[in-house]
Order: structure tokens, then C-alpha cells, then sequence
């Protein structure tokens, strides 16, 4: 229990401040990584968050165990005490956690009060009782270092059992100073800041795909929404996802005719505006679209015209505008290469290019 200045210094000074920071901050990165990683429906960042939070208790542990071996063993000291109050505060096993206010009574130096928490077992409870003598070991360095010693040498056990005291007054309480609560402070304020970082570094993609209200401009009555499908072998290409995920959208943005449509793999987003051209002439009406015939498209586009390992593909309706009918266009790109293809509203294709 006992520690040096040094040790005091480290525990309760600008170290403890810096430490409790750096491990907050890591904690809270971590924490946040997770969350995102759960809602984002990405693996590799839930991983990765929690391999940070492993680490960041990892090298705490290593830290810790490094400051008490360059400590060295605390020094303490033996004394009686005067159990002014007890209080059973916790504890469901053998064990009960017991609040003790105490006056000490060291032979070298004036009585103080004290405060601590210290389980007891069951069965030695009933020795305890206010007004009664117990054995302490207590630090000089740290005098709110206090623990009752179970069970006391003889010696000591007969001086308990023998010896008087009266209370030392409230003034002589000790307690830890203010500063060591430092870490404690600096690792919430490291919490927040690390989780604050996460949330902005994401926010993109927290607030803006996932929003499940849709995006309305507060100085316009333009509109945007998007939707990412969850699950990590999930695709647009799944039977019937492409129709379930437009009707999603237009009950979001609340119409089901918008200006722009765009599909990729994992994702479908729209936008518009309300109440402008795209409930006339030159809209697309999401309920319309033949949504069961886009995957044979992507494959025509991603199979046939000459792209090497198309990694990437994205479909585009455009609305009709003029002469020119709807339109859908459906692009793949692989190794540097792009190809693409066009279709009219029922599936039709009328371009290819390259040809």
C-alpha cells in the first residue's frame, strides 16, 4: 500500500492526467469503432475495434505492472484502530463488503480518522462492532491507505483485545488528495474526444446511408435518401431485394417519383425533388421499373463485352426527357477497363459499348 513521492507523483500528478487521457481515448476509439462496425454492418471495423480495445488493456496491464515493480514493495506499517461505525454496503456470496470508519492509532504519530471498504467474511463479522478494537496496517507516505489485518499476530490480537482509545476528532480525517482523480478525469475526457473521432471520421456513413428518415434540405425541398443492404454475402442481386429496397425509399423520402436512381452492389440511392419536374414528364416512377430483369442486365454488361474480371458494376436510370425514353444504363469496370450497356423501361438492351 505504501509508494514513494515518485510513486505518489506518478499515481496522482501530470502523469496520471496523461496516462488516464491516452487510455480513455483508446477505449473510447474502440468503443465507437465496434458500435460503427455493428451499424455499418463492416466486420474488418468491429475487428479492428476490438483488437484496439485488447491492446489498449494490454498495455495497461504492462504499464501498471511496470510502475509497481520500479516501486518496489510497499512499505507499511502495523496499528490499532477504533472502529467508530460499520456499515454492510454489498455483496450476495461469503464475502460482504463492510464501510468502516475508523480512528487510528499509530504508535509513532497522532491518531486520524479514516474511511475504507474491505470485505469480511460472514463468519468474522460478528467481531466487528463499533466501539471495538481491531489490528490495521496503514502506509506513512499515504496515510488513507488503511486495511484491516485478518487475522492479527497474537501479539497484536491481545493488544486489541486489551488496550483503549478515544476517537481522534473529524479534523484529523485523511483522504486521498484531489489529484489522484486526475487519471479518472483525464480518462473520461479521453473517452469522449476518442469516440467523438470515430463518430466524425464515419460520419458520412453513420448519418447520411443509414438515415432512416432520408436527407431533406432545410433550404430547399430537395430530397436524398440511401439504403445499404445488411449482411456480409448480402447483394442487390438477391431475388426480389432491388423492388423491397425501392419501395423502402420511396415510403422514406415519401413519393415514389424521383429524378435520380442509382444501384451498386450493396446499395441504392435516390433523390429529387418535391413537388418539381420529377412528377411530370421527366421523372421515374420507382413502382414501375423492371426491377427482376436488372440482374440479367448486370450480367450481359459484366459477361460480354470483353471487361477481364469486372470487379465493379452500377446501374443508372435516367429519366425520360424529349424524344428519348427512359433509359437504363448499366456499367462494369475490371482491371482499368469499363464497358456498358443500355435499356429501355421494359429490359430491352439498345447500346452496347465497346460493340
Amino acid at each position: 500500500m505504501g509508494t514513494t513521492d515518485s510513486g505518489l507523483q506518478e499515481t496522482t500528478g501530470p502523469i496520471a492526467l496523461i496516462r488516464g487521457f491516452l487510455a480513455g481515448g483508446a477505449t473510447g476509439a474502440a468503443l465507437a469503432g465496434m458500435v460503427s462496425g455493428v451499424v455499418l454492418d463492416r466486420v474488418p471495423l468491429l475487428l479492428l475495434g476490438a483488437g484496439l480495445q485488447v491492446l489498449t488493456v494490454a498495455v495497461l496491464l504492462i504499464v501498471d505492472s511496470w510502475m509497481k515493480a520500479r516501486r518496489g514493495k510497499p512499505v507499511t506499517r502495523t496499528a490499532l484502530a477504533l472502529i467508530e461505525d460499520l456499515r454492510a454496503v454489498g455483496g450476495e456470496t461469503a464475502d460482504v463488503l463492510v464501510r468502516f470508519d475508523l480512528t487510528v492509532l499509530p504508535d509513532d504519530r497522532a491518531a486520524y480518522r479514516v474511511t475504507l471498504s474491505q470485505h469480511v467474511n460472514l463468519v468474522d463479522l460478528p467481531t466487528y462492532r463499533p466501539r471495538g478494537m481491531t489490528v490495521v496496517e496503514y502506509c506513512p507516505d499515504e496515510p488513507w491507505e488503511v486495511e484491516i489485518v485478518t487475522p492479527p499476530t497474537p501479539e497484536w490480537a491481545r493488544r486489541a483485545e486489551t488496550e483503549r482509545a478515544d476517537p481522534a476528532p473529524e479534523s484529523s480525517r485523511a483522504a486521498a488528495p484531489a489529484g489522484s482523480r486526475a487519471g479518472g478525469y483525464g480518462g473520461l475526457v479521453g473517452l469522449l474526444i476518442g469516440a467523438a473521432a470515430v463518430v466524425l471520421l464515419l460520419r458520412g456513413e453513420l448519418f447520411a446511408d443509414g438515415d432512416p428518415a432520408g436527407r431533406k434540405s432545410s433550404s430547399s425541398t430537395t430530397f436524398s435518401s440511401s439504403t445499404t443492404v445488411s449482411g456480409p454475402t448480402s447483394s442487390m442481386l438477391d431475388i426480389g431485394r432491388m423492388r423491397d429496397t425501392a419501395e423502402s425509399l420511396a415510403g422514406r423520402v415519401g413519393t415514389p417519383t424521383v429524378a435520380e436512381l442509382s444501384i451498386d452492389e450493396r446499395r441504392m440511392a435516390v433523390s429529387g425533388e418535391a413537388g418539381g419536374p420529377q412528377d411530370g414528364m421527366h421523372a421515374i416512377d420507382l413502382r414501375t421499373l423492371p426491377y427482376e430483369l436488372f440482374p440479367g442486365l448486370v450480367r450481359e454488361a459484366r459477361n460480354t463485352l470483353g471487361v477481364r474480371d469486372p470487379g465493379t458494376w452500377r446501374t443508372d436510370v435516367e429519366p425520360a426527357s424529349g424524344d428519348r425514353d427512359l433509359t437504363i444504363r448499366v456499367s462494369a469496370t475490371g482491371r482499368g477497363a469499363e464497358a456498358s450497356l443500355e435499356a429501355d423501361a421494359q429490359g430491352r438492351i439498345t447500346k452496347r459499348h465497346p460493340d
